[in-house]
C-alpha cells in the first residue's frame, strides 16, 4: 500500500454514506480527504436554531410566501424552513436543467453532513425478497448480492449509530439491532389492536427510527429529548448525523482532512491501467480548481450528484464516460412514489393528551405481494408511515372567550401515507445537457424520470386499502388524498449507476466496485439496482461500510 500521495483515500460527499467512508477507511489506517461541495456545518456550534421555539426564529419558522413563491425551488419542494434552510442548496445558484413538460425534484442539501443533517431518520432493514424481486419478476438488473452478503453489515451499522424500535419476527421486514422503541401514544395503541384484529397478517408497529432511546457516552451522545426538531440540527446527537457520529469518529484517528465548498466535477482516469488517479474539483469560494492523486476513491456525492459526476468523467471530446462501459450509466433511476395519504377521526379517548414531542410515528410494514404475486394488478408493495395526534383547539371568536377555548384540544386523529416502490425502467434516465452549464463549467443534469401504470396502480390500491383499514378499524370521518406523483419528491433518488452481475448491463460489481476501475467505488444511491418501498439508507451505510472493508483488503493486498 506504499504510496507517494499525499492522501490514499479521497471520500467524495459527507452524507451517510461519506460519513461511513471516512470514518471506516481512517479507522483502518487510511490518510483520507473528504471533499463536500456544501458549507461547512460543525456539530452543536453549527446549529443556531436548535432548541428554539418558533418565536426565537425568523418568521416563526414559517416560510415567507414570497420567497415559496419565487423561483427559490427548494423553498416550495424541499420541506425547508427559516431554521434549516441553510443546510439546504440554493437552487438560484446551483441549478439544474429540465425541459417543458419534465418534472423531477431533486431537493439537495447544501452543506457538510448532506443528508444525514434533514433526513427522515425512518431506518429499516431490506428483506431478502428485496434482493431477488428483480429476478423474480424477470426485471432485467439482477442483483449481484443477497441479504445474507448484507446482514452482518447491517448488524455492524446499527449498533454503532443506534437503532430504535421493536422486534416483530417479520420476514418481509427483518428486524435489526434494537434499542428500545419509541412508545406509541394511547390512540396508536388503540388503532393497532383493532386494526390487527380486523386485518389478520397486517401489522401496526414500532417505527424504526435512528433516534436514539438509550446514551451512548462513548460518543458523547444523549439519547432523543422528544423535542422532535431533528431538522434544525440535534447538540445531544440523538439522532445518527455525519456531524455527531462518523466525523468526530474519523478525525479522532488523525487521519482525516476535510475540504468544505470543494465541488467534485470529474474524476481523473488511466485507460491503460483501468484505475483512477485522482480527484478533480473547484475551490467554490475561490474558483480555483487542483487534482488531487490517492490511491483509492469512494464517491458518495448522492444518487444523482455521483451519477452526474461519472458522466462528466471523460476523454476530451468525447460524449461517453469512462465509466460507462456497459451503456447503462444514467440509467434506472428510480424514487418511492408516495403523495397518498388518509387520514381518520379516532372517537373517544378525551381525558388524554400526549405530552412530549415524540420523532417518527408508527409504521404498517408491508402487505400485499408477499412471497409471490398475489393478482393485485400490479408488482411489488408499499408500507405506510403515520402516527396519531391530538391538536390544540383552533381559534374561535375574540377575547376571554377565545383564549379559554385554545386551552382545550381536538379530537384524536390519525393519518399515515403510503410509501411505494418503483419498479426499474431503462428510460427511467438523466443526461448532461448539451449547452448549459453551472457556474464552474459542468454540463447541468438534465432529468427524463416518470412513473408508470405499475406505481400508480399501486398507490391507488393503498388508497383504497387505507381507507378500509382506517374505517373497520372504529375511525370516522374517515379521509384521503392523493397529489401529483413526482419523481425525486421523497427525496429517495436510486440508481444511475447499478450494480450487478453482468458487467455489459451494470456500472458496478458485488462490492460496489467499478467495472472500469477497480479503485473507485461508488456506495450511495447511485448503486442500486432496484429500490424496495422502505426508506434506503441504512442500506447505503451497510453496504458502504462492507465495501470499505473489501476496499482496504484489497489495497493491503497491493
Amino acid at each position: 500500500m506504499a504510496s507517494t500521495n499525499r492522501f490514499d483515500a479521497i471520500v467524495i460527499g459527507s452524507g451517510v454514506s461519506g460519513g461511513f467512508a471516512a470514518k471506516e477507511l481512517t479507522e483502518k489506517g487510511l490518510r483520507v480527504l473528504m471533499l463536500d461541495r456544501g458549507r461547512m456545518v460543525e456539530h452543536g456550534e453549527g446549529y443556531p436554531y436548535d432548541g428554539k421555539p418558533a418565536f426565537e426564529v425568523p418568521a416563526r419558522n414559517i416560510m415567507p410566501e414570497p420567497l415559496v413563491k419565487s423561483d427559490y425551488f427548494i423553498a416550495e419542494h424541499g420541506y425547508v424552513a427559516p431554521s434549516n434552510q441553510s443546510f439546504y442548496n440554493d437552487d438560484r445558484l446551483n441549478p439544474y436543467a429540465f425541459d417543458e413538460g419534465e418534472k423531477f425534484y431533486w431537493i439537495r442539501p447544501g452543506a457538510v453532513g448532506g443528508k444525514s443533517l434533514i433526513w427522515g431518520r425512518w431506518s429499516f432493514r431490506w428483506a431478502p425478497e428485496d434482493f431477488e424481486a428483480n429476478k423474480r419478476d424477470g426485471i432485467d438488473g439482477e442483483w449481484p448480492i443477497g441479504y445474507d452478503d448484507v446482514a452482518p453489515w447491517y448488524s455492524y451499522v446499527e449498533k454503532y449509530i443506534g437503532v430504535s424500535g421493536s422486534r416483530e419476527n417479520l420476514p418481509y421486514l427483518p428486524d435489526s439491532e434494537f434499542q428500545p422503541p419509541i412508545p406509541m401514544n394511547v390512540a396508536e395503541k388503540w388503532v393497532k389492536e383493532r386494526l390487527e384484529s380486523k386485518f389478520p397478517g397486517r401489522k401496526l408497529i414500532n417505527t424504526r427510527l435512528s433516534n436514539m432511546t438509550e446514551d451512548k457516552p462513548d460518543q458523547n451522545r444523549t439519547k432523543c429529548q422528544f423535542r422532535n426538531q431533528c431538522s434544525n440540527g440535534c447538540s445531544f446527537g440523538a439522532y445518527f448525523s455525519t456531524q455527531a457520529v462518523t466525523l468526530p469518529a474519523a478525525r479522532a484517528t488523525g487521519r482525516l482532512t476535510l475540504q468544505s465548498d470543494a465541488v467534485v466535477t470529474n474524476l481523473e482516469y488511466d485507460a491503460a491501467k483501468k484505475r483512477v488517479t485522482g480527484v478533480r474539483f473547484v475551490d467554490a469560494k475561490t474558483g480555483q480548481a487542483q487534482v488531487i492523486n490517492a490511491d483509492l476513491v469512494f464517491l458518495c456525492a448522492s444518487a444523482m450528484a455521483s451519477t452526474q459526476i461519472l458522466m462528466n468523467s471523460r476523454a476530451p471530446g468525447s460524449d461517453r464516460s469512462h465509466f460507462d462501459t456497459s451503456g447503462t450509466l444514467g440509467k434506472y433511476v428510480m424514487d418511492h412514489i408516495f403523495r397518498v395519504g388518509i387520514d381518520g377521526e379516532i372517537p373517544g379517548m378525551q381525558e388524554y393528551i400526549e405530552f412530549g414531542r415524540r420523532p417518527g410515528g408508527v409504521y404498517i410494514p408491508r402487505f400485499r405481494n408477499i412471497g409471490g404475486d398475489e393478482g393485485v394488478g400490479f408488482k411489488r408493495g408499499y408500507g405506510y408511515q403515520g402516527g396519531a395526534r391530538r391538536n390544540p383547539a383552533p381559534p374561535v371568536g375574540f377575547g376571554a372567550s377565545m383564549k379559554h377555548g385554545m386551552r382545550k384540544y381536538g379530537p384524536w386523529r390519525f393519518g399515515m401515507g403510503a410509501f411505494g416502490e418503483c419498479l426499474p425502467y431503462k428510460d427511467n434516465h438523466v443526461s448532461l445537457h448539451a449547452s448549459k452549464v453551472d457556474r464552474f463549467g459542468v454540463p447541468l443534469l438534465r432529468f427524463d424520470v416518470r412513473f408508470r401504470e405499475n406505481e400508480l396502480k399501486m398507490m391507488a390500491d393503498a388508497r383504497i386499502q387505507g381507507e378500509a383499514m382506517l374505517k373497520a378499524a372504529g375511525l370516522v370521518n374517515v379521509t384521503s388524498s392523493e397529489d401529483e406523483h413526482v419523481p425525486g419528491d421523497a427525496i429517495h433518488e436510486m440508481g444511475g449507476a447499478r450494480m450487478g452481475k453482468d458487467p455489459t448491463k451494470s456500472v458496478l460489481n458485488g462490492w460496489s466496485q467499478a467495472h472500469s476501475a477497480s479503485n473507485l467505488y461508488v456506495t450511495d444511491g447511485a448503486q442500486m439496482a432496484s429500490v424496495s418501498c422502505v426508506n434506503p439508507s441504512l442500506t447505503f451505510m451497510a453496504l458502504t461500510a462492507r465495501a470499505a472493508d473489501h476496499a482496504v483488503k484489497q489495497l493491503r493486498r497491493a
